[in-house]
């Protein structure tokens, strides 16, 4: 560009050195108007291109503003270039800003960015629904102004962002639990990084009730295998209280070996998570091993009732549907009072689901506790459940093995008016 601002200088000198000779020729006035006739025309040619350059400028088209004869064809290809590079760069920058920016976007955590003095510089969607926070309009405030819990503002002041921080009751419902922590970077900015920890927390919680409720229930029958086991140390007691007290610590170890089979059963069941094998079974054969079962526990105390309204087979694990069908049918023996009745049905519905029913006329379930029946060692009725055996865990079973065989367990119950427990199965597990 200097080449040419040059030779533009010397061709200006030429004009002025044209028409001085021209003035020496022909006289002092003639000469001068020759001199201004000369330097006029590459004056006004360059003042055209001028006035364009500044109308495809202001325009923001520069790149393509057509391109002038002489030295300024030069000058202006030469800008074309550096604005269409400069633009190719700043659009190349704009769409990696917009890549990183979706990226933030569609992380699972929440991200908040913090200049030198905590100002909200940028944050994602998932920050501004844990925080209840809005990027637009809450840009460029102090984030202690807008998280005002006392152990974020102590964590945010004490500048000692080594170990994360716990906060809990958060989000819109205040039911979230979250883990943040804040990182330094760049000019003295921080990364405020947020993940949801909720479910987590739920499990950590679920564990400690676990093992609370299995120390639990393991330690009723150990302490009255010992107490027995000491009064039989200590007192001289004739064959027929041995027996008696043999038997109660035969029922006790029972009671153990029942909560471990069921742990164990409960424990493959949650560690197998594919779905059951597509195999047969004749549901008259499962109908009848339950009903033996049914029929042992009862000891003829209650009125069992077991009906195939359809000869369609089910297609599963064996074991496990027989496993979830004798829970089902020994909870409502267990749960209904005597001479009552226990109906079990299999029948397959319009929609060609296989339904297996225990309907009981026991005392019913109260709404409240529908909800909760599945889970581990929940009982109704605590010490009610001890007395009739029951570990708290059959029905935590029957839910998994649903899981397994893609069925529903529909639970309907009301007090005074009896349950209902139905395994729904797909129709793809119905046999023709």
């Amino acid at each position: 560009m200097l080449s040419v601002i040059s030779r533009f200088i010397v061709l200006i000198c030429l004009a002025f050195l044209a028409a001085y000779i021209a003035s020496s020729n022909l006289g002092s006035f003639s000469g001068v108007a020759a001199a201004i006739s000369v330097l006029s025309i590459p004056l006004i040619y360059s003042y055209i291109n001028l006035a364009r350059l500044r109308k495809f400028t202001l325009s923001d088209s520069v790149e393509s503003m057509p391109l002038p004869s002489g030295y300024w064809e030069e000058i202006f290809f030469r800008l074309q270039r550096l604005v269409r590079n400069l633009k190719q760069q700043i659009l190349s920058i704009e769409k990696q800003h917009h890549r990183f920016i979706e990226a933030f976007q569609a992380s699972p955590n929440g991200i908040v960015m913090l200049d030198s003095e905590d100002h909200i510089e940028w944050c994602n969607a998932i920050a501004e629904r844990f925080f209840g926070l809005s990027f637009k309009r809450d840009a460029l405030q102090r984030i202690n102004f807008l998280i005002r819990r006392p152990e974020f503002i102590q964590y945010l002041y004490k500048r000692e962002f080594e170990d994360p921080l716990l906060m809990e009751r958060m989000g819109p419902n205040a039911n979230l639990s979250l883990m943040l922590q804040i990182f330094p970077f760049g000019d003295q900015r921080h990364l405020l990084l947020v993940q949801d920890v909720t479910d987590l927390q739920k499990a950590d919680a679920m564990r400690r009730d676990f093992v609370a409720n299995v120390s639990h229930e393991m330690r009723t029958p150990i302490t009255v295998l010992m107490g027995f086991l000491e009064t039989m140390q200590s007192l001289d007691l004739d064959r027929s209280q041995q027996s008696q007290y043999f038997d109660m610590m035969m029922s006790q170890a029972q009671r153990m070996k029942s909560l471990v089979e069921d742990l164990l059963t409960l424990a493959n069941l949650e560690a197998n998570t594919s779905p059951a094998p597509l195999q047969e079974m004749s549901i008259t054969t499962l109908m009848a091993l339950v009903k033996n079962d049914a029929e042992a526990l009862s000891r003829g105390h209650h009125i069992l009732s077991f009906e195939i309204s359809n000869s369609n087979n089910l297609m599963g694990e064996e074991r496990e549907i027989l496993s979830a069908f004798g829970n089902l049918v020994s909870n409502a023996i267990r749960y209904t009072p005597e001479t009552a009745s226990v109906k079990v049905r299999w029948s397959v519905n319009e929609r060609g689901e296989g339904e297996f029913s225990v309907a009981d006329t026991g005392p019913g379930i109260a709404s409240e506790h529908l909800s909760r029946l599945t889970e581990r060692f929940y009982r109704v009725d605590r010490s009610r459940s001890r007395d009739t055996g029951g570990t708290g865990l059959g029905l935590a079973i029957v839910k998994h093995i649903a899981n397994r065989h893609q069925a529903q367990l529909i639970i309907t119950s009301a007090p005074g008016q009896g349950s209902t427990f139905t395994l729904r199965f797909p129709k793809e597990r119905i046999s023709e």
